[in-house]
């Protein structure tokens, strides 16, 4: 379970998230859906304790993610791919990532196995990846504890057709063996094919939640992501 309870975080006069309350249940795929500079990262961010609400809170398990102990073990996270230090291989990432969650090294090819990165992949450096192939080292990374929790941010995001099809379906194994998982992204399609639920924001605020089908046989999410687009451009022009 994850959930927030009017979450807010601004920055000086600006409000990125504004009294944001929202769930992600186990054995369901949460879409959490927004066009970009809508705050979806950085309530995400608020989740996992790299960003200090201004009020509100975010749990994690029914705890704040810093009072998880080995949070690796319990939740798995990719916010950006990029981020994966470029000068070790593959390996040398999940092998470090498993040290410190104390974790076997086998579970280091477990993983890699699970996201199709062949051996000879893995012991490239990280620089020499290209964009699908560290999506798949950041799956692998979240993956690595075997968490309850996945928190993905655009896990999609450089992978071919046939990497899609699996994602979806390891999202959807996840999920149906138990597991909760929070998946960002600014796409409908992406989201759509994937979720069971969907939270849709627009500036920091909830526009929409509920089980997808509901959502989108009510619910004109594309005019919802163009008003709140246009109003923001309105209010950014009047500032």
């Amino acid at each position: 379970m994850i959930a927030t309870d009017q979450l807010t975080k601004r920055y000086g006069s600006t409000t990125a998230v504004d009294r944001l309350s929202i769930e992600a249940r186990p054995g369901r795929v949460t879409g959490f859906l927004g066009p970009n500079g809508s705050g979806k990262s950085t309530t995400m961010r608020m989740i996992l304790g790299l960003a200090h609400p201004t009020s509100g809170s975010a749990t994690v398990l029914g705890r704040t993610y810093s009072d998880i102990p080995n949070p690796g073990r319990h939740v798995g996270v990719l916010l950006d791919a990029s981020a994966q230090h470029a000068g070790r291989t593959g390996r040398e990432v999940l092998t470090l990532g498993a040290m410190m969650m104390g974790l076997p090294r086998t579970r280091v090819d477990e993983v890699l196995s699970a996201v199709g990165l062949t051996e000879r992949e893995s012991r490239k450096r990280v620089k020499g990846y290209s964009l699908g192939m560290r999506q798949r080292l950041g799956i692998a990374h979240a993956l690595l504890g075997d968490p309850e929790v996945l928190i993905l941010d655009e896990p999609v995001n450089g992978l071919d057709p046939q990497g899609i099809r699996w994602i979806r379906q390891l999202l959807r194994s996840h999920a149906e063996a138990g597991g909760t998982v929070l998946l960002s992204s600014h796409l409908l399609s992406e989201v759509g094919a994937a979720a069971d639920d969907l939270i849709v924001i627009g500036n920091g605020t909830l526009l929409a939640s509920g089980p997808k089908d509901e959502l989108l046989a009510t619910t004109d999410i594309e005019e919802l992501f163009f008003t709140t687009t246009a109003n923001n451009d309105r209010s950014e022009r009047a500032a």
